[in-house]
Protein backbone atom coordinates (compact mmCIF):
# COMPACT_ATOMS: atom_id res chain seq x y z
CA UNK A 1 0.00 0.00 0.00
CA UNK A 2 1.04 3.28 -1.36
CA UNK A 3 1.43 5.61 1.82
CA UNK A 4 1.52 9.64 1.06
CA UNK A 5 4.11 11.39 -0.79
CA UNK A 6 7.33 11.62 0.48
CA UNK A 7 9.13 15.29 0.81
CA UNK A 8 11.68 13.78 -1.98
CA UNK A 9 10.77 14.14 -5.16
CA UNK A 10 6.85 13.83 -4.70
CA UNK A 11 6.64 10.08 -5.13
CA UNK A 12 4.81 7.80 -2.78
CA UNK A 13 6.84 5.92 -0.04
CA UNK A 14 5.67 2.30 0.23
CA UNK A 15 4.92 1.30 3.71
CA UNK A 16 3.37 -1.72 3.40
CA UNK A 17 1.52 -3.16 6.42
CA UNK A 18 3.09 -0.27 8.63
CA UNK A 19 0.26 1.73 6.68
CA UNK A 20 -2.61 -0.27 8.08
CA UNK A 21 -1.77 0.81 12.23
CA UNK A 22 -1.22 4.55 11.05
CA UNK A 23 -3.47 7.12 13.14
CA UNK A 24 -6.92 7.44 11.90
CA UNK A 25 -10.31 8.94 12.82
CA UNK A 26 -13.70 8.95 11.65
CA UNK A 27 -15.33 12.22 11.02
CA UNK A 28 -18.86 13.14 9.96
CA UNK A 29 -19.20 14.44 5.97
CA UNK A 30 -21.38 17.05 6.58
CA UNK A 31 -19.58 18.35 9.45
CA UNK A 32 -15.86 18.02 7.93
CA UNK A 33 -16.57 20.97 5.21
CA UNK A 34 -13.41 20.03 3.44
CA UNK A 35 -11.48 20.66 6.22
CA UNK A 36 -10.68 18.16 8.88
CA UNK A 37 -10.18 19.01 12.87
CA UNK A 38 -8.52 15.96 15.30
CA UNK A 39 -11.27 17.78 17.84
CA UNK A 40 -14.43 17.05 15.66
CA UNK A 41 -13.36 12.97 15.54
CA UNK A 42 -16.64 10.20 16.12
CA UNK A 43 -13.99 7.75 16.37
CA UNK A 44 -10.15 7.59 16.89
CA UNK A 45 -7.78 4.40 16.08
CA UNK A 46 -5.98 2.87 13.54
CA UNK A 47 -6.51 3.07 10.00
CA UNK A 48 -7.50 -0.67 9.56
CA UNK A 49 -9.82 -0.27 12.46
CA UNK A 50 -11.29 3.13 11.12
CA UNK A 51 -11.54 1.20 7.31
CA UNK A 52 -13.42 -2.27 9.64
CA UNK A 53 -15.86 0.34 11.30
CA UNK A 54 -17.13 1.73 8.06
CA UNK A 55 -17.34 -1.81 5.73
CA UNK A 56 -19.62 -3.34 8.68
CA UNK A 57 -21.92 -0.09 8.60
CA UNK A 58 -25.10 -0.39 6.45
CA UNK A 59 -24.55 0.50 3.01
CA UNK A 60 -27.03 3.55 2.91
CA UNK A 61 -25.08 5.00 6.01
CA UNK A 62 -21.19 4.63 4.67
CA UNK A 63 -21.17 7.68 3.03
CA UNK A 64 -22.32 10.36 5.82
CA UNK A 65 -18.68 9.33 6.67
CA UNK A 66 -15.02 10.06 5.80
CA UNK A 67 -11.85 8.47 7.84
CA UNK A 68 -8.64 10.95 7.95
CA UNK A 69 -5.00 8.99 8.15
CA UNK A 70 -1.95 9.94 9.07
CA UNK A 71 -0.69 12.79 6.80
CA UNK A 72 -3.94 14.65 6.12
CA UNK A 73 -5.52 12.09 3.70
CA UNK A 74 -8.55 12.03 4.00
CA UNK A 75 -10.87 8.80 2.25
CA UNK A 76 -14.13 8.29 1.67
CA UNK A 77 -16.41 5.55 2.32
CA UNK A 78 -16.10 3.63 -0.82
CA UNK A 79 -12.16 3.77 -0.68
CA UNK A 80 -12.54 2.13 2.45
CA UNK A 81 -14.83 -0.76 1.29
CA UNK A 82 -12.56 -0.98 -1.83
CA UNK A 83 -9.60 -1.32 1.02
CA UNK A 84 -11.34 -3.60 3.23
CA UNK A 85 -11.52 -5.87 0.23
CA UNK A 86 -7.86 -5.94 -0.47
CA UNK A 87 -6.24 -9.26 0.17
CA UNK A 88 -3.74 -7.57 2.05
CA UNK A 89 -5.96 -6.33 4.39
CA UNK A 90 -5.22 -7.25 8.05
CA UNK A 91 -8.58 -9.43 8.98
CA UNK A 92 -8.43 -8.69 13.17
Amino acid sequence: MADHPSTYDGTPVNSDEDAWNDRAALHSKATSDGVISGGNALRRGTFAEMIRHVATLPADERDKYVIEKKGDREYTAAEAVALSERPDFPRG
